[in-house]
């Protein structure tokens, strides 16, 4: 017995890696379910962020006297490259340059305006790019503009004044003086951020919780007197270094502010400094968890108070972002920022959208941080541009918007990564167009190593026919350059599951994208 009772825990684990390999070796299951509506993905999901910051806008979407640039000087090959992209929101000038930034610099004629030092960046300002020119922009791109005021060294008066000259449609001075430069109608902006990352000490006039929640209480009233069909974001906390008080700042914030603001920002920059691959990939936990708290504290806010209004979450930056990421504020702008993206950062543009759409009841606004060169899907130089292996999955999930999202249930292969929660190794998101009666089942397989069959069926409705979008390679560090930016590119193909079978078996690759689009019968 004695001898028996020492063989018991080796013979428990090994029966416990039976199991596990059991497991492993079942098919995962995908269950979908048209009636199990999330809520709609909204289209400002697929925004972008431009900031005054490396080569973003000048020699990114405007150089003037470039061969390649509009009477305008935006770049013809870019503005195309945008329009591909499906970008439906743009946010600027900032980011920390907004901090310092006053938007009286960059109107006017171009040769009169003040060349300014950027105390953000450590650049020089040359303000040729300002309101007007960036409204006009995106007018070009299709794209909803989102102006961020300056919440750091601004004014309540300077943020008032703002929505004042670009939509007031009366005669006033400034509504004049919009007209004098150019654009008689009101340019009507609709989503003006409250301020950037204030909570972090890196920013310009960087403030407590109290002090920023009483300066954008009255820059918010300030604004909606001149223009009372606004829409408010507040500067949620991006500081998530382990002695900020991120929750603190949050609850503070939407309790302060929460008859005057319709989104709370949230943003999320994620690195693979391990060179762990399966490790990188679970940083979907970290989103999932930011999502889910900050949700129960808009709930918390609003409970019980009738004039609160309906508060959304904004992800207005996000992206991969840790190559060029050096210590302090100027360092980094001497980077340019001008981060090189390979083939597992793509797959990462898959993680953050299938988190967002499992929340689109609550996500409502998400920016990719940024547009051109500055950890951007698209770069440039005088002569041309490629686009970065991020392009295409930001291009494909775009096609979604206006969808409902589907609650979907997955049973899957499991791993832990590292001592937190497991996760299962496909990540899977799923949305449904009424119109059409398609399926898009969106999976990501975080396995690096394993393809992993799934049972995949439909209660809506059995599955005519499917077309398959998907992403792999071989090397997950495969990355684009000029003249070669056809490496990692999606390839695309039709099947037929069996006729009147609501059922159907799919292998996803391992550390593979892939995007099926079911038409229900």
């Amino acid at each position: 017995m004695r001898r028996f009772l020492a063989f018991l825990p080796a013979l428990v684990l090994f029966q416990g890696s039976l199991e596990f390999l059991a497991a492993q070796s079942r098919p995962a299951v995908i269950k979908i379910d048209s009636d199990r509506v999330i809520g709609e993905v909204d289209a400002h999901l697929f925004g972008n962020f431009t900031e005054h910051l490396g080569r973003c806008i000048y020699g990114g979407i405007f150089e003037e006297g470039s061969p390649l640039a509009d009477e305008n000087g935006f770049r013809k090959d870019v503005l195309a490259a945008v329009q591909g992209l499906g970008v439906t929101m743009l946010r600027w000038p900032g980011g920390n340059f907004a901090s310092g930034y006053n938007w009286m610099d960059g109107i006017g004629p171009r040769d009169q305006r003040p060349a300014r030092r950027d105390d953000a960046w450590g650049a020089l300002e040359s303000n040729r790019f300002g309101t007007d020119e960036f409204l006009k922009y995106s007018e070009r791109v299709g794209a909803e503009p989102y102006l961020c005021i300056n919440a750091g060294l601004g004014s309540v008066d300077e943020a008032r004044k703002w929505v004042e000259y670009c939509n007031e449609p009366g005669k006033t001075y400034l509504a004049d003086l919009r007209r004098k430069n150019g654009h008689d109608k009101p340019w009507g902006v609709k989503y003006w951020g409250l301020g950037n990352e204030i909570d972090g000490p890196w920013q310009l006039g960087h403030k407590n919780a109290e002090d920023y929640a009483t300066f954008a209480l009255e820059a918010a009233k300030a604004m909606r007197r001149a223009d009372e069909s606004i829409q408010l974001i507040a500067s949620g906390s991006s500081n998530f270094g382990p002695d900020s008080d991120w929750v603190g700042w949050n609850r503070t914030v939407l309790d302060r502010l929460k008859t005057e603001i319709d989104y709370i920002s949230l943003h999320t920059y994620i690195g693979n400094r391990d060179n762990n691959f399966e490790k990188f990939l679970a940083v979907s936990r970290d989103i999932e968890d930011r999502i889910a708290v900050v949700e129960g504290q808009i709930k918390a806010a609003r409970v019980g108070n009738p004039n609160a209004r309906p508060i959304h979450i904004a992800f207005d930056e996000w992206n991969v972002w840790y190559r060029t990421l050096v210590s302090g504020e100027f360092n980094i702008g001497r980077t340019g920022l001008e981060e090189k993206y390979n083939f597992e950062d793509a797959l990462a543009m898959g993680m953050f959208f299938n988190s967002f759409i499992r929340h689109a009841d609550v996500v409502k606004m998400a920016n990719l941080a940024q547009l051109v060169n500055v950890i951007a899907p698209i770069f440039t130089n005088k002569q041309g541009l490629y686009l970065q292996t991020i392009y295409f999955p930001l291009a494909e999930y775009a096609k979604q918007r206006g969808h409902q999202s589907l609650d979907v249930f997955v049973q899957a292969p499991e791993y832990k990564p590292d001592s937190g929660r497991a996760l299962s190794y496909l990540d899977v998101s799923s949305t449904y167009d009424p119109k059409t009666r398609k399926v898009f089942l969106n999976v990501l397989n975080r396995s690096e190593k394993q393809d992993i069959a799934a049972q995949i069926s439909s209660v809506s409705g059995a599955v005519g026919s499917a077309n398959v979008w998907e992403l792999n390679h071989p090397d997950l560090k495969a990355t684009h350059t000029f003249g070669n930016d056809k490496v990692v590119r999606p390839v695309t193909r039709t099947f037929q599951p069996a006729a009147q079978d609501k059922g159907f078996g799919y292998t996803f690759p391992k550390h593979s994208l892939t995007i099926l689009t079911l038409q229900l019968n």
